[in-house]
């Protein structure tokens, strides 16, 4: 799995997503965020069940053509894809249990 801690810069563009091979999730959102802050711990457990993920962390901002590209409107934003198609997302998600089922939709195991 990759996994930052931090929210990188975007290190993807729209194209590079629609053409990814396999499950992936794309979290939008900041450092700063509470919303984003208070996620981390059910992001981090519900992945922990699903190694195969490739987790990637995109700060957010206005004027950000990726986040804009996608809709994104509050963060975090969860966009889970599986071989370039969005399968699920989920916008300030509080539970693991949320998150599990978004990432068997892309991770069946």
């Amino acid at each position: 799995m990759n996994s930052s801690t931090r929210y990188e810069r975007e290190s993807f563009d729209i194209e590079a997503l629609a053409t990814s091979v396999g499950p992936l999730l794309v979290e939008f959102g900041t450092d700063w965020c509470g919303h984003c802050q208070a996620a981390q711990g059910a992001v981090a457990e519900a992945l922990a069940r699903h190694p195969e993920v490739q987790h990637v962390k995109i700060e957010d901002g206005p004027g950000r053509p990726l986040g804009r590209a996608l809709r994104v409107k509050l963060w975090p934003t969860l966009v889970f894809l599986r071989d370039g198609v969005e399968q699920a997302r989920l916008v300030r998600p509080r539970q693991s249990q949320e998150i599990a089922e978004a990432l068997a939709r892309i991770d069946p195991q």
